[in-house]
């Protein structure tokens, strides 16, 4: 987007925000709109296929459509017998559906022999006011961009009310620790803002000497926090904590508790783990703390470290093109139980062969029912999979319909560390392009590992065969990064909050096959496995 384009839709977002702010959602509100659009879930639907879909001819999803021979009387049929899921089942099985590389514009969509050209703005809501954009969390390549509006913001506030409300955490001091744009931190304190929670603290975790923000960004950020404050919302300046300086969190947990016995810390998964460990290191009681958030698979090693400090821990489930998909149950099974957001999203699952394996994974397909939603999606595959169960668990949030529990999600394609998600396909160009360039070899000689340490923090190990003479390891790290850093801003944002966290390690080994005797590029590393590298003590860690 040009200058001139940032400036005007900054300017719509001067105009919008007031407005957005003047209006306080109330608890009433929040359960009387929840259950209004749990009751018209079909409708919206058919509006969103109506304007969205058959009324906007840049869709793709209107190509896939006519090539299922399916008009808008054959979906309305299919709704009357099948029901909402049924019918996106019936969709997926005609070829309905867009995979994850083809959602974000990397892959053509081909179907039936035929391509159907597009690019992931073409999957962008046209209706949309544009408020103010951030990107896809740490992706490499052509980052894709969604635009914020504040609309979305507003519908989504209900259920993070009645979320926060179910756990106990309305009107208790809340901070955060994310990152300025593109980074979600404003996605956060606005969301909580329209029904009057506005963080007490912004921690943002990368600082100038990690990354040099764009002036647009930097601008963008500076811009909201100071029109929020002007608009009546105590906005809070973000406040640089590098990850090494988690003690500098867990303390201001530490004086929330003493002067008011409890608090909330939102950020990434792995940001919890270190702010826990922190305060163990200072011999801080984190009791009557609370840690909420996603970005990442909450693990039961990741969990338990958590609450070991005498914190509780809540999940979420969000994406940047949906928003809000599912949120922590509060009579959990385990550390990543979640209510379905089902008034706002279709969910189906089909089954998906993980690229380069033997393995067959249930993936999730989403489909947006909210008319504010950033992108449009119709069965859209997110390389994400896990369980879905429907129970009664005596959690409130059962009252509001969201009956369906979302369980062990995990993604079949992505690396994920401190937040930061990596996009399989774009690694594998670094991998078997940037490295073999530049220190020699082919593609066989370098793998990515991803495994969870003792500590249960997620690393990203660097395999490099022995056959490869380097000096210092240091540097092949170093070219990976620089390839990030290359790419976009999201990457970039990855690239700065790796550096710190030390997320690339290098191992000296030869790349690990399949049982089938694949090599795959990305190889996500099981327990079993990491015993046996122990005992064999054929492996030695170096970190960045």
């Amino acid at each position: 987007m040009s200058f001139l384009g940032d400036m005007k839709m900054y300017t719509r977002f001067a105009w919008g925000l007031r407005g957005f702010l003047r209006h306080t959602l109330s608890l009433e509100e929040a359960r009387t709109t929840v259950r209004r659009r749990m009751a018209e879930r079909e409708a919206n639907f058919l509006r969103l296929l109506e304007r969205g879909i058959f009324g906007h001819a840049r869709s793709p999803y209107r190509a896939l459509l006519k090539l299922a021979n399916c008009e808008m009387g054959d979906i309305q049929s299919m709704l009357r017998d099948r029901g909402l899921e049924g019918t996106l089942q019936a969709l997926r099985e005609a070829g309905v559906y867009v995979a994850f590389e083809e959602f974000k514009g990397r892959t053509p969509i081909v179907r039936h022999g035929r391509v159907i050209p597009a690019q992931a703005g073409d999957f962008d809501n046209p209706y949309l006011s544009h408020y103010y954009q951030g990107e896809t969390g740490g992706t490499t390549g052509a980052g894709t961009r969604v635009m914020t509006d504040l609309e979305h913001l507003a519908a989504q506030a209900p259920h993070r009310m009645l979320a926060d409300d179910v756990h106990g955490l309305l009107d208790v001091p809340t901070a955060i620790w994310s990152g300025i744009l593109p980074d979600a931190g404003l996605n956060i304190i606005l969301g909580r803002a329209r029904f009057g929670q506005v963080p007490q603290k912004w921690f943002s975790p990368v600082t100038p000497q990690d990354l040099a923000p764009s002036l647009t960004y930097t601008l963008a950020t500076q811009y909201v926090v100071a029109m929020g404050r002007l608009c009546g919302a105590a906005i809070p300046w973000p406040e640089p904590v590098r990850l090494d300086q988690a003690a500098v969190v867990a303390r201001w947990v530490a004086e929330m508790l003493k002067s008011h016995g409890a608090c909330v810390i939102r950020g990434y998964v792995s940001k919890a783990l270190r702010v826990c460990i922190a305060a163990r290191e200072e011999s801080l009681d984190l009791t009557g703390a609370i840690f909420t958030g996603g970005g990442e698979p909450p693990t039961p090693a990741k969990v338990r470290e958590i609450v070991r400090t005498g914190a509780r821990w809540i999940p979420s489930y969000f994406s940047s093109e949906a928003g809000a998909i599912a949120l922590g149950c509060a009579r959990p099974a385990d550390g990543n139980d979640l209510h379905f957001l089902r008034d706002a999203l279709g969910l189906i699952q089909y089954p998906r062969q993980v690229p380069g394996s033997d393995i067959t994974v249930d993936a999730f397909h989403f489909t947006t029912l909210l008319p504010t939603a950033p992108k449009l999606m119709l069965n859209v595959e997110t390389d994400d999979y896990g369980v879905i169960e429907t129970r009664s668990c005596g959690c409130p949030m059962e009252s509001y319909g969201f009956t369906e529990h979302l369980r062990h999600i995990r993604s079949f394609r992505k690396l994920t560390g401190e937040g930061m998600t990596l996009v399989g396909s774009d690694m594998v160009h670094i991998l078997e392009d940037v490295l073999p360039a530049r220190f020699g070899g082919s593609p066989l000689d370098y793998q990515l590992l991803e495994q969870e340490d003792d500590t249960g923090f997620t690393r990203l190990s660097l395999v490099v065969s022995p056959r490869i003479e380097i000096a210092d390891e240091r540097v092949v790290i170093e070219a990976v990064l620089e390839a990030l850093g290359r790419s976009s801003p999201a990457a970039d944002l990855a690239r700065a909050i790796w550096s710190q966290a030390g997320t690339l390690t290098v191992k000296r080994m030869e790349p690990v096959s399949t049982a089938r005797g694949k090599l795959m590029p990305l190889h996500l590393v099981q327990r079993s496995e990491r015993a046996s590298d122990a005992s064999a003590g054929s492996v030695s860690d170096r970190q960045a």
